[in-house]
Order: C-alpha cells, then sequence, then structure tokens
C-alpha cells in the first residue's frame, strides 16, 4: 500500500473511531505530543492529555459524538508527515440538544514506527463565501 493511501486509511481510522464515540480508539490516532486548535476553543490544546481532559469534562456534560462524514479529502506528503485536508460534518448531542455542524479540519500525521498518528488537529468553521 502507498503512503497516500496509507494516510487516508488511518485518517479513515479517526474518523470513524470519532464518529462511533469511542473515546479509547480515537485518542489511540495521536501521538502523546499531538496538539490541537479548535475554533470552539480560546487556548490551543497543547498535548493529546490536555485534549482527552476536555473531552472527559465534555463528556460529563453530556457530550457524545452521533455521527461524523468526512469528505472532499487531500492528502499532501512531505516525506515522513502528511498533512491531510478534509470537511466534516457532524451530529453531536450537548446538554441534550442535538447539534449538526459542517467545518473544514486540517489533520497532521506523522510516521511513527510504520504508523500514520496525528500529531495536529486545526478545526475550523469553514468560510461563509
Amino acid at each position: 500500500m502507498n503512503r497516500d493511501s496509507q494516510v487516508r486509511e488511518a485518517a479513515a481510522a479517526l474518523v470513524e473511531a470519532f464518529a462511533s464515540n469511542d473515546t479509547a480508539r480515537y485518542f489511540a490516532c495521536f501521538s502523546e505530543d499531538a496538539s490541537f486548535v479548535f475554533h470552539t476553543q480560546a487556548q490551543p490544546l497543547l498535548s493529546r492529555q490536555a485534549y482527552e481532559s476536555l473531552w472527559q469534562r465534555w463528556q460529563l456534560e453530556g457530550f457524545a459524538v452521533l455521527a461524523c462524514r468526512s469528505s472532499n479529502a487531500h492528502v499532501s506528503l512531505q516525506g515522513d508527515v502528511a498533512i491531510f485536508i478534509h470537511d466534516v460534518t457532524t451530529r453531536l448531542r450537548l446538554a441534550g440538544e442535538e447539534h449538526h455542524l459542517e467545518e473544514r479540519e486540517t489533520i497532521v500525521f506523522r510516521l511513527h514506527d510504520r504508523r500514520w498518528l496525528a500529531c495536529h488537529e486545526h478545526l475550523s468553521a469553514p468560510s461563509l463565501n
């Protein structure tokens, strides 16, 4: 399997784990030193542990992922690093209410012992053009 396919497979596994609300499998897709920038958060999260802690707080407040779909994917390979860009459509439950989100996301993957792990994620609202 070529690297482009491997990255797409790693991204699909990450999206599937997120869509399934499978916390352990989702966070296993990220390196420990991963960083996260979400348009919904005031500050970047500078480690997987920081994001996991936030996720746990969200879950205590009734957060759950109900569905997630990836589209318009593009992969840019840069040696042992790959940049994956896609649009994501997500249904969430927050505090008992369902929300439908249309966002754009960039995930940077890095090769770790023959496995592509996400080391940076940037989620943004799509432009309103």
